[in-house]
This record gives structure tokens, sequence and C-alpha cells, in this order.
């Protein structure tokens, strides 16, 4: 597969198919800036299309039992299981994170799927008791309808799979609107669902102008839920006009993650467990650890940490052997890196950076430490969404929790501690969605995902996220009475 060009169709009505215009977009390769393939890109019409589908498919996919739902969305897990080596190299190939990185974002996508088809057999109506003999007071949950999905380029899988896991769990029919920077994974993802036996119209996907797209889809009268996965404005944007036509919206926004590394913190730990999680994806990834404050006993021994495990990293082509750092995905992504970096060195910053050597072509950026920016560097107030870590000191505690609550944003945050009390009041006190304690334990299917604040509402994970794609219907009736 790695030599061969990439041709990615539309999914229309359980079909794959080109742009009725014949209009593509070129895909790239991160690691050499080289035209790996294409993608066919949406016009109305093909919207009209897949609309007009997805509607049928959501009719054929609700008369099914929940049991039979389920059948269908473990066979498209398995499939996806037998499948990950390969959508694994598609994946690394047009998103650039290294093969392994890539292997494990598909299994995690199966088990995903796989949960939210099992999770959807138990989502049970409910009798609540009459306060009259006779009467029956029964609690629906039924299907919303047609879901829009719109999905980032970071996890092109695993990002769609969570929106097609609990909307197909719950009897949704979806159209994704999946990234084009990335649009060959994706598909190979819907194809498992197709190979699965799927009905024609529960499942389609689209690219092409993301503003026509989404315009288009959320106001069309058939969508019934928006579930969208990116940045803070665009998110701002879409629920607005979401809330225009009364649709409700699951939003999993932008963060700016903290980090608090207490005196009686395991530093050793903390090193190795943050660095995986700080730099896997090139630190692409909207959970990742960013903002570090170190208590000030601690912070010179802590950093010495830091720098032996960021200069252990290797930096190359993800598809290469022993690579553990692949490049960003595109130019623009790089130039905000390095835009954000120079700019903290100009608020007073010192940056180090391990002695490695780049390769020659692509869109790479060597690991980085910032330590002690200014508090005007934007650094400090704009996500870097990339390779970068942010280090600060602090003396107490109060100090610490104020800082990392001090950004409107609220997805994940982490902490090391060795003391009870103090894990409790960290995860009472800092403002976010997610906090993770000693380790990386974010992301599982059955516990929530999503933020607060500016990063969003809703969640992706645990039953409350199938749940958020149905609605309630009380059905009360007056029972005619016992003859006996």
């Amino acid at each position: 597969m790695s030599d061969q060009l990439l041709n990615v169709q539309l999914l229309i009505s359980g079909k794959w198919q080109d742009a009725a215009d014949g209009r593509t977009f070129p895909v790239q390769d991160p690691a050499t800036g080289e035209v790996i393939g294409k993608a066919a890109y949406a016009s109305k019409s093909e919207l009209a299309l897949v609309a007009e589908g997805a509607q049928k498919g959501f009719a054929a996919w609700r008369a099914l039992s929940a049991w039979d739902r389920f059948v269908i969305m473990r066979r498209a897990a398995e499939l996806l299981r037998e499948r990950a080596e390969s959508i694994g190299r598609i994946l690394s190939r047009e998103q650039g994170k290294p093969l392994a990185q890539a292997v494990i974002e598909i299994q995690a996508a199966a088990n995903v799927i796989e949960y939210f088809g099992e999770e959807g057999r138990r989502l049970n109506d409910t009798l609540v008791p009459a306060r009259e003999a006779d009467i029956e007071q029964r609690v629906l949950h039924r299907p919303v309808g047609v879901v829009a999905a719109f999905t980032p380029w970071n996890f092109p899988v695993n990002q769609i799979a969570r929106k097609l896991g609990a909307a197909l769990g719950a009897g949704c029919s979806v159209i994704v609107k999946a990234p084009e920077d990335t649009p060959a994974s994706p598909a190979e993802l819907l194809r498992t669902f197709l190979d699965a036996g799927i009905p024609a119209g529960v499942v389609s996907l689209v690219y092409g102008n993301p503003a026509e797209i989404s315009e288009y889809l959320i106001a069309h009268p058939v969508v019934r839920k928006i579930s969208f996965t990116g940045s803070t404005p665009v998110g701002k944007h879409l629920a607005a006009l979401a809330g225009a036509q009364m649709k409700p919206v699951t939003m999993e926004l932008g963060g700016h993650a903290p980090v608090i590394i207490c005196a009686d913190a395991d530093l050793d730990a903390a090193a190795e467990r943050l660095c995986a999680a700080k730099f896997r994806n090139a630190g692409q990834v909207c959970i990742s650890p960013t903002r570090f404050m170190v208590d000030r006993t601690v912070v010179k021994a802590f950093t010495e940490k830091l720098k032996a495990r960021m200069s252990a990293l290797k930096t190359g082509r993800g598809l290469d052997a022993g690579v553990t750092l692949g490049p960003l995905v595109n130019e623009r992504r790089l130039n905000a890196i390095k835009e954000l970096v120079e700019d903290a060195r100009q608020h007073g910053a010192t940056i180090w950076q391990p002695d490695v050597s780049l390769p020659s072509s692509g869109y790479f950026h060597p690991p980085v430490l910032v330590i002690n920016p200014e508090e005007t560097a934007r650094i400090l107030h704009e996500e870097p969404f990339g390779p970068v870590i942010i280090l600060t000191e602090f003396t107490t505690l109060a100090e610490a929790v104020a800082e990392a609550n001090r950004l409107p944003y609220g997805l994940a945050a982490y902490a090391y501690t060795r003391d009870e009390r103090t894990q409790r009041l960290l995860g009472e006190k800092i403002e976010a969605g997610m906090i993770s304690i000693n380790y990386s334990g974010l992301g599982l299917p059955e516990v929530p995902f999503g933020g607060i604040k500016d990063s969003g509402y809703g969640t992706e994970g645990g039953p409350e996220a199938l749940r958020a794609h149905t609605y309630l219907k009380l059905v009360t009736s007056k029972q005619a009475p016992a003859d006996f």
C-alpha cells in the first residue's frame, strides 16, 4: 500500500462514487510533502443525495432490533482489528504519526465501536410509578435521527469511531464529514461497516469545502443532531448554526491541559508517562499535557528527567522503524509552532531542545521545552498543538490551581502526587471535564470524554454519549379496569 496512490471516493447510499463534476483535491504525505493521492470533492448535489440516503438509512437502521444492530457493529469492529496493520499504514502515510501509534488508534476505534454496540442493547425504557390505579407511565429512549458528524485530522479514525459508535448504538444514521488532510483512513473505517452488512445509507462519507458542507447539513431538515470535534472558534460557529435550527449538539473542542507536579511526586514515573502522552502524535492531541507547573523544590530534578526522555525520542517518517515522533500534519501547523516558540523566546523564555537531526523534507519540528516564559507570551494562552512543553514553577498548591484554572478552557488536566488528600483536593478544585492523577487514563470507551467552558459540552464516552443521541418520550395511558 505504501507505494500506491490513494484514491478516496464519497460514500452515498451505500455506494462509493466520485463527485459528479469530477472535482478532487490532493492528499499529501506530511513526511515528504509529496502528493500521494486524491479525494473526491462533494458539491451541494452530492450533499442532497447524502441527506436523502441517510434518511432512508435511518428508517432501516432503527427498524432493526438492538441485538441485530450490535451484531453488525461487532462485526465491523472485528474487521477493523483484522485490518489494523493495513489501515494503520494508510493512516501513518497521510497523517504522519508513527505506525505503532496508528495501529493502536485503529485497535482503540474497534473497542469503541464494540462498546457502543453493546451499550445500545442496554438502552432500557423505564416505568415510572403512577399516582393513580390503572395508570401506566413509560419513559422511552428513541433515536434522534440523522446525525451530522464533523471530525478532525489528528485522530482521523478514532474520532469518527466515537461519533459513529454512539450514534449507531442509539439507532441513528450518520453523515461523516471527515478531514480533508486525512481522507483515506476514514474511508477504510466506513468500509468495514459496509463489509459487515450495515444497510445502505446508515453511514455516509463526504469531503469538500468544510464551511459549505457544515452550513448545508446543519440547516437540512433531515439532520437532527450535530457532533463536532475541532477548534473552539469553529465549534462556537457551528453551535450557533445548530442553535438557530433548535438542533442538539455535542462539542469536543480545544484545550490547553495543565499539569501539576507536586514535591512528593514520583518524578521518574511522571517524566516517563507525561513525555509519552505529550509527544504522542507529535503533540497534536486535544488532551495533550502542555502547561507543566512544577513545585520549585523539585523543578530542577524534574527538568533534567524531562530532557533525558525528550532526547531519547526518534524523529522521522512514521512508517520507518523505531520512529516515535513523526511530522506535523501540514505546513500551517509547522509555521504555527515556530511562531509560538519564537514569541515565547521574545517574552523571556529559555528554549531548550535536544540535539536532533530532522529530515530534509516534510513538516518536522523537534521536541521543545519552553521554560519560564513571561505571562504575556502567546504560548501561555494559546494551545500549541504540537511537540512543545511549557514549564513553569510554583510555590504553593493554591498558586498552581489558580494557574491551572486561569484559561477559559477545561478539557483535560493532569497531576502527580503521592498524597491522597492532595489528590482529592486537585480532583475537586481543577476546572476540567477530565483529570488524570499519577497516570494517563483518559479516553477509554466506557468513561466520559469531554470538557467544560470553552472546551465544549457533552461527552463522547460512556453511556451518556449514547443517550445524547436519543430523545425522551413520555407515554402515559389509563388502562381499562380489571373485571376481577
